[in-house]
């Protein structure tokens, strides 16, 4: 996804040192700070969530019993078995002209300790159970009888109703696989990639790695593993994402959508108002913790931390590298809205109490914008070019507007309806415009940019390093439905209730631009709409069929999708390589993604066998099934803590702090990513209703490609009938074309649904190699012929 370009262009740069001298600094070090943060943070978060009940026993439960072992004094009764008497003789007899205190006290001190025990006792019973891992082994839509009572015991430990961060304590943490296991994968991986010279090459380097320099690597890692909560989340963060130099435009924001083809309303304020005041309620029951938790596939709890940073976060840019700054909602109670090169500050909270605003008075304060005639000041209306272009630090002299920016919610970016460009049909341009833009109309920085167009259609703008994309997708989701099924719009279009004249408009930000801030702006905007204008993005609605069929066929969707993608990109290119497909670990502490390589051996196997005119479909089909099992045995994998890339990535660092060099390792980090794919979850499939609501679905969202002459795919199941497909890649490669690759998406997923008798027949297998002859023969005449993918000159990745 978009992480898989920052991993494959991230480089460290420690200075240079002594092999061996250099183990406490900054190696041991590093760990150190490691661990010391994760505890420091865990702590804090341990004390918030008690006080807001986020824990199986909660402040409550702490009640209820004190006043039970009280009652029990009263009545006579030691449930205590003469503990509370022992601890009243202990104390200092230094309260006798208060009677009883003494007693209160000790039975207080007991009651405290014996909530403690339980609530210690509860969190490592649920980490003992949240261990279990054999669901995952299970077919689909049957449970054994252990898993069935593993589910109804994590319930049962989880009291009555557990909230957003109920099992965040209790996860378990994400485990170390041994380097011989990890190379081995590896190994496997790229395989197929490899003539048998540069595979035997690759092998004989592996086994080298693993008798020198891989025990001390370990070593240090395993260290990490044991002393911190996630040995790889705060690295990731940390070096692929903050440090980072690389523009955030294209390369690392991802967007998400709204609907394919309709608008709840036509009018622009109207939707933004109903957007905004969704999003701020669920910013209040996040605080709350009152946000139903996320699980795998409903049955795993997954890690909740990052929704902590979805609100009030802006990444910050610095010199070496960037820091996430975050203000507590309470202190955060407006938005940014930037609008035709603008600035403005939108209280969401006023009258009485300070209340959240109406969304009828949001859309009045939205509509004051829209009607000022105003121009923007010198140098103002491109400032945002400078969140847009490769990070460096900029001046920070206290400005006002900047602290305001920095400091709210999110950021509101009204837009005029996309028009076409090119060839675009409105969809698509619609993509690339939440995407990226014009270059200088989304602040990149802030955690979230809400986009919406003069047509009443919107869309969300997301920086990366804070999460991934399950967790802003999971607020999405609720807002899209809270919005269309709860709020509403009214008649003629507005939003429901009635407007305040008492309510003044929003504050306009004048901005005061240091000179050298206006001398560097010119470069970074020339660099920022460069970027836009290199960036492609391409919606495929696929309705032929959806999860349904593919549950019919008794395969994964994301299995038969990834194969029919494989199968679409050698027609696209007339060879295979190395693609990345994100797959989350959140059913960890602390998790983020891990890397699934779906280009196997067993996948290069039935794509031959799709283009071999002389085999049948019942051979295709069993090379299917072996494929698709082999997909599902890397998701499981990859899902348990068990994958490559992450483990690669570490000890890749880790020889870099203790300028320990690897030539295996640094042949690793060589690779590039060509195909970047991700599935767009869906948590909440209770709030939409396909069925009777079918123009009322997510659409999911995409993503910049990993590497200049690759794609980026994002695909979403939307119902049981249509997958819709999310396609990028550069304008200026010769190499790719977005629609060109949607058609063979949309030709590989007819001719792999025919194995199963869909009825396709041999005319769309028959376009589908006529299409990949034109393919092949355009890009080969384009760039000379395809030499095999080795994994030798620098790059690796993820979204």
């Amino acid at each position: 996804m978009a992480e898989a370009r920052q991993a494959a262009t991230f480089r460290l740069d420690l200075g240079q040192g002594t092999p061996g001298r250099r183990w406490w600094n900054p190696a041991l070090k590093e760990v150190g700070s490691a661990g010391l943060r994760s505890w420091r943070r865990s702590l804090a978060q341990c004390r918030d969530d008690i006080l807001s009940g986020a824990c199986p026993a909660g402040p409550a439960s702490g009640l209820f019993l004190f006043a039970a072992i009280q009652g029990s004094r009263f009545m006579q009764l030691d449930p205590s078995l003469g503990l509370v008497d022992w601890m009243k003789a202990s104390l200092p007899d230094c309260a006798r002209w208060l009677p009883g205190f003494q007693g209160a006290l000790a039975a207080t001190i007991f009651a405290g300790g014996l909530w403690t025990a339980l609530l210690l006792t509860l969190h490592v019973v649920l980490r003992l159970l949240l261990r279990y891992q054999g669901w995952l082994s299970e077919p689909r839509g049957t449970l054994s009888l252990p898993t069935r009572s593993w589910l109804a015991l994590v319930r049962i430990f989880s009291g009555r109703r557990p909230t957003l961060y109920t099992y965040q304590r209790s996860l378990p943490c994400l485990p170390l696989p041994s380097t011989a296991g990890t190379v081995a994968k590896y190994l496997e991986s790229v395989r197929p990639l490899l003539s048998d010279e540069d595979f035997q090459a690759l092998s004989s380097q592996a086994q080298m790695f693993l008798h020198t320099e891989a025990p001390q690597l370990q070593a240090l890692l395993g260290l990490k593993a044991w002393w911190a909560a996630n040995y790889v989340s705060d690295w990731w963060a940390e070096y692929v994402y903050l440090r980072s130099r690389s523009p955030l435009l294209g390369n690392s924001n991802f967007y998400i959508l709204d609907f394919l083809s309709v608008a709840p309303t036509p009018l622009q304020a109207a939707r933004a108002g109903n957007a905004v005041y969704a999003m701020m309620r669920f910013r209040e029951q996040l605080g709350r913790g009152e946000v139903e938790p996320a699980t795998l596939l409903g049955m795993r709890p997954l890690c909740s931390a990052q929704y902590r940073q979805m609100f009030n976060t802006t990444r910050i840019p610095g010199v070496s590298g960037d820091r996430l700054y975050h203000v507590r909602d309470g202190c955060s109670r407006h938005v940014a809205v930037l609008h035709r090169g603008r600035f403005f500050c939108l209280r969401t909270h006023g009258g009485p109490g300070g209340r959240l605003l109406s969304p009828r008075v949001l859309e009045q304060q939205l509509q004051h914008i829209l009607d000022d005639p105003a121009p923007a000041r010198p140098a103002e209306e491109h400032l945002a070019a400078l969140t847009a272009a490769p990070r460096s630090a900029a001046d920070r002299s206290t400005q006002a507007p900047l602290e305001v920016v920095e400091g709210a919610a999110f950021v509101i970016c009204l837009e005029e309806a996309p028009g076409p460009s090119g060839t675009s049909p409105e969809l698509d341009e619609r993509a690339r415009s939440v995407l990226v833009g014009t270059g200088h109309s989304r602040w990149f920085d802030k955690s979230l940019n809400l986009v919406v167009f003069a047509s009443g259609r919107m869309g969300l703008n997301v920086e990366h390093s804070w999460a991934d994309t399950p967790v802003p997708s999971h607020m999405w989701e609720a807002v899209l439905a809270a919005e269309c099924f709860e709020l509403g719009y009214a008649a003629d279009g507005h939003c429901r209730g009635t407007p305040d004249p008492t309510v003044g408009p929003p504050e306009r930000l004048l901005w005061t631009v240091p000179e050298e801030v206006a001398v560097s702006l010119p470069l970074a905007l020339r660099e920022a709409q460069a970027l836009a204008r290199d960036t492609d993005c391409h919606i495929l609605p696929f309705t032929h069929f959806g999860r349904g069929f593919t549950r019919r066929c008794h395969t994964p969707g994301s299995s038969f999708v990834q194969l029919a993608l494989q199968l679409a990109r050698f027609r696209d290119q007339g060879g295979f390589c190395l693609t990345y497909e994100a797959c989350v670990t959140r059913s960890f502490h602390e998790g983020r993604t891990e890397t699934i390589r779906p280009c196997t051996v067993e996948a290069c196997a039935f794509v031959r066998a799709m283009e071999d005119p002389r085999l049948t479909d019942a051979q295709r089909l069993t090379l299917f099934r072996v494929a698709a099992e082999k997909h599902w045995t890397l998701c499981r994998a990859a899902l348990t803590g068990e994958g490559v890339d992450r483990h690669l990535f570490c000890l890749y660092l880790v020889s870099q702090l203790l300028c320990l060099p690897s030539p295996f390792l640094t042949q690793v980090r060589a690779e590039r990513w060509k195909l970047s794919t991700s599935q767009s979850p869906k948590h909440q499939p209770q709030l939409f209703d396909p069925a009777n609501h079918p123009d009322y679905v997510c659409c999911g969202g995409g993503f910049g490609p990993a590497d200049d002459d690759g794609y980026g795919v994002s695909y979403i199941f939307m119902g049981e009938s249509t997958v819709t497909f999310h396609i990028s890649c550069r304008v200026s490669s010769p190499d790719t074309d977005s629609r060109r690759f949607g058609q063979h998406i949309q030709d590989a997923m007819l001719d792999v649904a025919a194995l199963f008798g869909l009825g396709t027949g041999p005319s769309t297998r028959a376009r589908s190699g006529e299409a990949a002859r034109e393919g092949k023969d355009s890009v080969r005449a384009s760039r000379g012929p395809e030499p095999q993918q080795a994994p030798s000159a620098p790059h690796e990745p993820e979204h």
